[in-house]
């Protein structure tokens, strides 16, 4: 049995590194996500239209390093620990100024240094074998998996968080209190949407639902969302929610209590609170975008998918409204199944998406100084490649990332070997460490053979910082509409 234990061991380690997760995800945000945020970003228009940079397909040069006497040379990550240098490729963007019509002429622009992770698809030690990486200094047995800032070794944490995209049911209180609320936090190409819906007893007479969501100020009645999604006839509004005559007689109570009974109405109110103040068509045009730009964006941002938007939103009041009445259970936060891990190339990708839109920034306060004067804009010179470099390698030096959350990436514990790989395998729950948080701290049944159930550190982070269990794997994300496109192949659903 031991014997057998062993040769499946080494025979997982035949095909899986040690750090996968981190090399995998990396190597992924590099060839995949950092296109995609380019490509979704709004292209630069400037002077009332009249010039706008266009931008095409972004490049990322292994990495070299620029001598003082202008020689070019390729950079190791030996030499960058002893140097005191930081291990970054280069990255150039096809870019163009066009004004008015005319046909964009792209051309390549450096935009900035991206920090590489060590054994990943754009390292030079990718693919060497045992002689050769002794022959460049390093130890063959090194995994890998962590990034060369200023000549110091920085590991970048995975953090646990709450699954996205998915409906979590949570009592607020005592059972006898009837107060819960569904929680969903909408992500699309990074961009995270927290979208709580509340029941709670009003003191007086008032609405029992109310949901809240980015960019609109407090809570709203959801009567009121759904009507401005076009659920405007009560009838529908209350026969899509459920069938049960107890959860329908509690919406006719809100629909009863909210004085707006028309989608354009619901519009006007829900832009009264986003722009105060504004025009009407203003106010309208800004609560137009608001919902559809940042209530449940992973459904889509286009005006057609309110519809589906709605139909989520009322099978999400369903679920709450069955809590309520005993009929289902609320979520176990500490589940499993109800958690993901963000890896390095997720929390790269919210470093980049905020390194970029800095850059972009600043190339349009350049070139409007040089409209300003008078001079004939160039984007080479608008780009200031220091702007991305700095803002990400800042970020991975300190730890202190996007989103005010500090300790993201750590020196990398070099006291043994099994100190480094623990490391690399460190799993961080956002949860804060001065408060008791007992289940949290718990070891669950669904960790077994995922979360090593032994090592924990002593004292405030204990249970909240965790290790992966050695033959742990974390599978990677997949495209819904690409799972969605094999489904209707193999005819298990109707097309739609």
């Amino acid at each position: 049995m031991v014997k057998n234990a062993w040769g499946l061991v080494d025979a997982f380690f035949d095909e899986y590194k040690l750090v996968d997760h981190h090399i995998k995800s990396y190597n992924d945000f590099v060839d995949h996500r950092i296109q995609d945020i380019i490509d979704i970003t709004e292209p630069i228009v400037l002077e009332q239209g009249e010039y706008c940079i266009q931008t095409g397909k972004v490049e990322i040069r292994k990495p070299y390093i620029k001598e003082a006497d202008g020689s070019k040379s390729k950079v190791y990550p030996t030499e960058a620990r002893l140097r005191n240098l930081t291990y970054s490729a280069h990255m150039y963007m096809d870019m163009a100024l066009t004004k008015g019509e005319e046909e964009p002429n792209l051309e390549k622009v450096y935009i900035g240094e991206l920090p590489v992770m060590l054994k990943s698809n754009i390292c030079h030690l990718n693919g060497l074998g045992y002689n050769e990486l002794e022959d460049k200094g390093e130890d063959p047995q090194d995994p890998g998996g962590y990034f060369i800032v200023n000549g110091s070794e920085r590991a970048i944490v995975t953090m646990e968080e709450i699954a996205p995209n998915k409906i979590i049911l949570e009592r607020i209180g005592e059972k006898e209190d009837r107060r819960a609320r569904a929680i969903v936090t909408s992500i699309k190409s990074g961009f995270r949407a927290r979208i709580t819906l509340e029941y709670r007893k009003p003191r007086k007479k008032g609405v029992f639902l109310r949901i809240s969501f980015p960019y609109v100020p407090g809570e709203i009645p959801l009567v009121v969302l759904l009507r401005a999604l076009g659920l405007e006839k009560d009838v529908d509004l209350v026969s899509s929610v459920s069938e049960e005559n107890d959860v329908q007689f509690l919406l006719i109570d809100d629909i009863q209590t909210s004085e707006i009974t028309n989608t354009y109405d619901a519009i006007k109110y829900i832009g009264n609170r986003v722009a105060k103040g504004m025009t009407e068509e203003y106010r309208i045009k800004r609560a137009e975008d608001v919902i559809d730009r940042y209530l449940l964006p992973h459904i889509g941002v286009e005006p057609e998918k309110r519809a589906e938007k709605a139909t989520y939103l009322a099978e999400m009041t369903e679920m709450l409204l069955q809590v309520i009445f005993d009929e289902r259970e609320p979520h176990d936060k500490d589940h499993y199944a109800n958690k993901r891990l963000r890896v390095s190339g997720d929390l790269m990708e919210d470093l980049f998406r905020v390194a970029f839109t800095s850059l972009t920034r600043d190339m349009t306060y350049q070139l409007e100084r040089s409209l300003a004067r008078g001079k004939e804009p160039s984007v080479k010179q608008a780009v200031r490649s220091d702007v991305l470099t700095e803002n990400i390698k800042h970020a991975i030096a300190t730890g202190n990332w996007v989103g005010g959350r500090a300790g993201v990436s750590q020196l990398l514990d070099r006291t043994s070997y099994m100190g480094t790989l623990s490391h690399l395998k460190r799993v961080v729950s956002p949860l804060s460490r001065s408060q008791p948080h007992f289940e949290a701290r718990d070891l669950h049944p669904t960790q077994f053979g995922k979360i090593c159930p032994n090592e924990t550190p002593e004292g405030p982070n204990c249970g909240l910082v965790k290790n992966l269990a050695i033959l742990a794997k974390i599978s990677e994300g997949s495209d819904p509409n690409e799972l969605e496109s094999v489904i209707k192949k193999m005819k298990s659903i109707n097309p739609i």
